[in-house]
């Protein structure tokens, strides 16, 4: 069953819940309902282990609450604290999360975690439409905006390689963005790239080229983004955050995939000679 939350019905229904789960349960909700802003950043098995159950007890919880998986409760929970938490707060919830845990290990375990959830959620037509979208397109436009800008020029230094018209369009202004994109039409592709917190200039370029009537692709992190509602076809990515940086491996992931697939694309296209 897919189960609609908003920011705050997540924590209302674990409360609402609570008195008829089993004991296990009990002490995974209480858990979290009291540190809710961190378990956040918790995978199943760092929850099940602070708790004292199980990983999989840890599933069958989220699974009580409606959810179709663990990821899905982290994400719900996500939203209750993204908007919420200053910097300061950010690096004291990793430093309880890692605490005396190997540093290395505990970050790149939360990002194999978020890269497996990328894959087994990611919807495989939409990316197959995105690849013909951008080997179809006359002209390939890509904007990320501050932590995304990296992902936008990474992207385009290798359709660079594939395509004669990518433009990286240059983020330092708004009225700059829509000078580089007033020429974008139908025959067009405008690649959105971007991550809580949503920047509004990236928004309102995407609005500009779907009006433009090109098709516009979003990379981002779910569907209810706002870029997702701008856009023809929508790539979900599991982004996060560790201390007081954007952890986007698994976006950056989802970028890899698409230019290979792109290259294979076009190979087909343009066999050598």
């Amino acid at each position: 069953m897919n189960l609609t939350v908003t920011d705050g019905d997540v924590l209302s229904r674990i409360e609402t819940e609570k008195q008829s789960m089993s004991k296990s349960q009990k002490s995974i909700a209480s858990y979290i309902l009291e540190n809710y802003d961190k378990a956040t950043f918790m995978t199943a098995a760092m929850l099940g282990e602070r708790v004292g159950v199980s990983e999989s007890t840890v599933v069958r919880f989220a699974a009580r609450l409606g959810f179709n998986g663990y990821p899905e409760l982290q994400k719900a929970l996500q939203d209750v604290v993204k908007n919420k938490l200053t910097t300061l707060q950010r690096v004291d919830i990793t430093n309880n999360i890692i605490k005396d845990n190997d540093i290395l290990q505990s970050v790149m375990n939360l990002d194999i975690s978020r890269i497996r959830t990328t894959m087994e959620s990611i919807d495989r037509a939409e990316f197959a439409r995105a690849v013909d979208a951008i080997s179809e397109a006359d002209n390939i436009y890509v904007l990320g905006t501050r932590s995304s800008f990296a992902l936008s020029q990474f992207i385009t230094f290798y359709l660079n390689y594939m395509f004669k018209h990518v433009r990286n369009v240059n983020s330092n202004s708004s009225s700059g963005i829509f000078d580089q994109i007033f020429k974008i039409s139908k025959n067009d592709v405008f690649i959105a790239i971007g991550f809580p917190r949503y920047s509004m200039t990236t928004i309102k370029a995407i609005r500009f080229a779907k009006d433009k009537n090109a098709k516009t692709i979003a990379i981002t992190d779910m569907p209810s983004s706002p870029l997702a509602k701008c856009a023809d076809i929508t790539l979900i990515a599991r982004s996060g955050v560790i201390s007081f940086i954007d952890t986007l491996v698994a976006p950056l992931s989802l970028i890899n995939a698409l230019i290979v697939a792109l290259a294979e694309k076009t190979r087909a296209l343009y066999p050598p000679h």
